[in-house]
This record gives C-alpha cells, sequence and structure tokens, in this order.
C-alpha cells in the first residue's frame, strides 16, 4: 500500500503529469515470422550461437502479439494513462521499402484503437531496434541510403496512424544502438569497428531529425520526441587522466546526438577523436540537417558509470569501475542505484538550453523476482522507484519541465542480450505458460496512483 508520503508526491507532480509504462516490439510481440512479418536483426542476431545469455529468441517473447487487448487492460488496471509501444519496422515493410504488409498495418491500427478506448494515450516509438534484416543486408545504419529508407518508413507510419496518434518518439537510445550494436557487437547485428560505428553515427543523427521534420510534416498537431540513454559520468579518482578519461566517456554517452538535435553539431572540441566524423559530415549543411526542435527528449537513465583511465583501451582510454567492484547498492545486473545522480542528470540536460519538455520515457530496475505461491514480492523494486521519483519530483520543484514518467517495462520481457534472465517487468511472465501475475510493485503503482 502507498503511504500517506507518497501520495502526497503523486498529487505533487500535477493533474497533468503523464503516468505510463513502455515496451518495444521486438522485446515482446512475438509473432516473428508471421502475419507477414520479415525478420530482423534481432531475429537473425539471436540465432548466433552465444549471443544471448541462455540461448532465448524473440520468437514468441510475451505474445503480445495475441495478447494485447488483455496487457493493455492491465496497464490500464493498474492506473497508468500512458502506453508507450514501437512499430516493428520489418512487421509492415518486410523488406524495409517497397510493399507494404497490410496485416501488420492492421495490427497496430488495433492496438492504437484497443488504447484510445481503455483511456490510454498511446504514444508510439518509430525505431526501437528492430532493422529489417533486408535492410542491414544492404549496410543497415551504415548505408548512405539509411536516410532515404527511414523517412519512407517514417511517412508511412505517420500516415497510416497520424489522425489517431499525436505523440512520436523518433528513435530509443541512438548510442545504445549504435555503439553496441555497430562498435561492439554485443547488439545486433553484431558489427565491431570504427569503419561500422562513424557512418552509424552519422546516418542515426540525420534520421532523428529527419524523422523529426516528417513527423511535423505529416501528422497535424503532433507533439514529437526522441529519447537518449543518460549516464552521469563520475571519474573514479581525482586525478587528471580519470578526470579527462570521465569527460571522453560523458561526450559519447551523453552528448553525441542531443547537441546535433540542438543545433550545435558534434562536440568534437571536447573530443578531437570525432574529427573522424569530417569524412561524413564535409559542409554546414550537415549540421544544420541534424537538427530538429522537438517538443519534448526523453531521458533514460538506468546507472551512473564510474571511470578510471586505461591506457590499453582504445580511443577513450578509459574502464568502468563496476558497482559491485565498489561495493554500492546495484540491481541483479550491476547496475548501481543512485537517485541523486538521476537527479543531477535531469538537472544538466534542462540546463542544457532550447529542450522544451522532458519526460522519463524508461525508468526501472531487475532484480531476481520470484513467483511464490502466486506472488512476486519486488520490494527492492519499490524502494527503488520512490527513490527514483522523490529525485524527479526534487527536479520538477526547482524548475525543471518535467511532463511524465514511464516505467520500463509492464511485463517481462526478452531483454536484448540478456535474454529472459532479467525481469524489469511491473507483471510476472511464466514464459513456458504466458500466464501473467501482477507482481507488488505493478499493485503499488495502482494503489499509489490512485490515491489509496
Amino acid at each position: 500500500m502507498a503511504t500517506n508520503l507518497h501520495r502526497l508526491i503523486a498529487k505533487e507532480f500535477g493533474e497533468d503529469f503523464a503516468w505510463g509504462v513502455a515496451m518495444a516490439a521486438a522485446q515482446n510481440e512475438g509473432a516473428w515470422s508471421s502475419y507477414g512479418k520479415g525478420p530482423s536483426i534481432w531475429d537473425n542476431f539471436s540465432r548466433r550461437q552465444g549471443k544471448i545469455k541462455g540461448g532465448g529468441k524473440p520468437t514468441i517473447a510475451c505474445d503480445f502479439y495475441h495478447r494485447y487487448k488483455d496487457d493493455l487492460l492491465m496497464a490500464k488496471a493498474l492506473g497508468f494513462s500512458v502506453f508507450r509501444f514501437s512499430i516493428s519496422w520489418p512487421r509492415i515493410l518486410p523488406e524495409g521499402t517497397g510493399k507494404v504488409n497490410k496485416e501488420g498495418i492492421a495490427f497496430y491500427h488495433r492496438v492504437i484503437d484497443e488504447c484510445l478506448k481503455l483511456g490510454l494515450t498511446p504514444y508510439v516509438t518509430l525505431y526501437h531496434w528492430d532493422l529489417p534484416a533486408a535492410l542491414e543486408k544492404e549496410g543497415g545504419w551504415t548505408s548512405h541510403l539509411m536516410l532515404r529508407w527511414f523517412v519512407r518508413y517514417a511517412a508511412l507510419c505517420a500516415e497510416e496512424y497520424g489522425d489517431k496518434v499525436k505523440n512520436w518518439i523518433v528513435l530509443n537510445e541512438p548510442f545504445g544502438f549504435t555503439s553496441l550494436g555497430y562498435m561492439l557487437g554485443k547488439h545486433a547485428p553484431g558489427r565491431i569497428g570504427l569503419s561500422n560505428f562513424l557512418p552509424a553515427i552519422h546516418n542515426t543523427a540525420l534520421a532523428q531529425a529527419e524523422g523529426g521534420r516528417i513527423l511535423r510534416q505529416l501528422v497535424k498537431n503532433a507533439h514529437i520526441g526522441t529519447t537518449f540513454s543518460c549516464s552521469e559520468v563520475l571519474p573514479y579518482t581525482s586525478s587528471p587522466e580519470d578526470i579527462q578519461a570521465a569527460k571522453r566517456v560523458d561526450v559519447l554517452m551523453n552528448r553525441l546526438f542531443i547537441e546535433p538535435a540542438l543545433g550545435r553539431g558534434y562536440p568534437r572540441e571536447d573530443f578531437k577523436f570525432l574529427d573522424k566524423l569530417e569524412l561524413h559530415n564535409k559542409s554546414w549543411k550537415y549540421t544544420e540537417k541534424m537538427h530538429f526542435n522537438f517538443d519534448f527528449i526523453g531521458i533514460q537513465n538506468y546507472f551512473p558509470v564510474v571511470v578510471r583511465h586505461n591506457a590499453l583501451i582504445p580511443i577513450v582510454q578509459a574502464s568502468e569501475v563496476k558497482a559491485t567492484t565498489r561495493k554500492v547498492p546495484h540491481t541483479a545486473m550491476g547496475w548501481e542505484i543512485n537517485p541523486d545522480s538521476f537527479y543531477r542528470l535531469i538537472k544538466r540536460f534542462w540546463l542544457y538550453g532550447g529542450v522544451k519538455e522532458i519526460i522519463i520515457s524508461e525508468s526501472g530496475a531487475c532484480f531476481k523476482d520470484e513467483l511464490v505461491g502466486g506472488v512476486v514480492d519486488d520490494q527492492q523494486r519499490i524502494d527503488y522507484y520512490q527513490q527514483y521519483l522523490l529525485a524527479l519530483l526534487r527536479a520538477k520543484k526547482e524548475g525543471v519541465n518535467v511532463k511524465g514518467f514511464f516505467a520500463w517495462t509492464l511485463t517481462d520481457n526478452f531483454e536484448w542480450a540478456e535474454g529472459y534472465k532479467a525481469r524489469f517487468g511491473l507483471i510476472h511472465v511464466d514464459f513456458n505458460t504466458q500466464l501473467r501475475t501482477i507482481k507488488n510493485s505493478g499493485y503499488w503503482f495502482r494503489d499509489w496512483l490512485s490515491g489509496k
């Protein structure tokens, strides 16, 4: 049950504050090769031995494709007013371009219509990492054709759903999918090296802005944003080497995509490595094309990063000092729990200038949830949300225009390279039977948002 203190906090956010849950197509839908859908890079990547912990695949996932009505009803029953989800690019364009899959188009109409019927405001993400495999064969995010492909896809979504959906998110975590997928090879499509990373950065920065322009042009009264994965980066010691290492990592993790969106171009003056982007940024026109006046930005902060200088690591010359090593509070994935860092990060992004509105478009934590006697007692997750919401309210009271908070995630799902072991949901899923069980954290949100 919510305490009197936390009932007060819920009210203090204001009547117009948007409370939501977030999810992604590739992690939840399943039906990976049914109803005309083409394969995504994650469908292919998960079939490569050793890439996904436990050998999990997004073949069925949470079966949201067939169970969306029940899942949306549970989101509503828990007291949320917003449902953030993504459109699967290969479900509506199986080859990435060309022929449209009418069954895929119809599916998202059904999801949107069900949201509206239940009084859930849909926030639609255009790209949440599931690039059509057919486009990856042609170079994916490294291809000079990427912008053309993305514009076609964005325009199709806007034309199909723009009369019903007014809240749009262009990209989910651009640094996440470019670094993990096109530099380190830990995520789909599994590519490694600067020759992949640099063009992927530039094509993504262009698509981020151009997607916004397409939505602005085609959707009347659109409320357009994009989301960034952000982490406060701190030096392990006060040595000049550690401080400079933290600055380099910060440029990549926090500044690489928001500054071009704000019209500032790449932050090359603080990390000369980015001069290599000259190959893909030869004229002033590109800086202009990377700029878009977003209505909001989504912040997705899961942990701070503490780094030390490490000359053996190429380019950044830095390595992370894990939370488990530092023996600080952390989640089951070893991610540091630090609400004060969350607060500082929100304040920092607000102080950029040019940011009109902030939405916490994802926030949550993974713990070792166990279903015992039909109950999941995830008190650690409740404590986590309480701490982070207090930090968020503090920022809001200090003048940050924070307009929403979306919990990650509604149901346990396919957590990318972590497979099905990492559980973030407010609702437990038995992946053998697809049985849903609301966790205590889900009931906590229900009671808190309802004022009980």
